[in-house]
């Protein structure tokens, strides 16, 4: 549909009423009263609907990085790295260090959170808790890879859910990353910080 007929549709008054009954509805279910929600189109409803529509564009942007996809743990880590078809890959990514117990099939979204600043760990692991998310495990970054390819040409993405400790005792992460044309699957350093455009893979809790 044309930008300039989804405008039209947006600013019709029976979509204005459709989303206005919807809202109501919504509210009412939570036991807001009419009085609070009439006090929504009056002077001092300004700030509540700003806060409103902040609230619904953080949703709307949320969806827009969220990607599906159904993960088979029959499949062991070196056939999940290959099908991923990555350019380099760091062959310390085997089943040997990053076991798993997971059986089966499961229906998977996965989130790419962008903290837009530089965290540790530590500290991105609090973020994605305070969100109510949890970091993704190397066999969801692996299927997320070989389902979005494209998507690690745009920023590295990081999963912080498997860690292994290497021969010298660095706790390591994997994640996927551009380097020129190519698309590569490396491990980095737990303890270090991430920079600011990384993305971190998540799963709701």
């Amino acid at each position: 549909m044309a930008r300039k007929d989804v405008t039209a549709i947006v600013s019709g008054a029976g979509w204005i009423a459709g989303f206005a009954d919807k809202l109501v509805r919504a509210l009412r279910e939570r036991k807001v009263s009419d009085e609070q929600i009439h006090q929504l189109v009056t002077d001092d409803g300004d700030v509540p609907v700003g806060k409103i529509a902040d609230a619904l564009v953080a949703i709307m942007e949320g969806a827009k990085n969220v990607f599906r996809l159904t993960l088979d743990y029959a499949h062991s880590v070196e056939e999940m790295v290959a099908a991923g078809k990555y350019n380099w890959t760091n062959s310390d990514i085997t089943s040997k260090n990053f076991p798993t117990t997971q059986k089966g099939t499961a229906e998977v979204a996965i989130e790419l959170v962008h903290l837009n600043r530089r965290v540790s760990s530590d500290n991105a692991l609090c973020e994605l808790d305070a969100r109510g998310l949890r970091p993704a495990t190397l066999p969801e970054l692996l299927a997320f890879g070989a389902e979005y390819p494209e998507k690690q040409r745009e920023f590295p993405i990081i999963a912080l859910g498997s860690v292994w400790r290497n021969p010298h005792g660095y706790r390591t992460v994997a994640y996927l990353v551009r380097y020129g044309s190519k698309r590569d699957l490396r491990l980095h350093w737990f303890d270090n910080e991430w920079f600011s455009h990384y993305r971190f893979a998540a799963v709701r809790k």
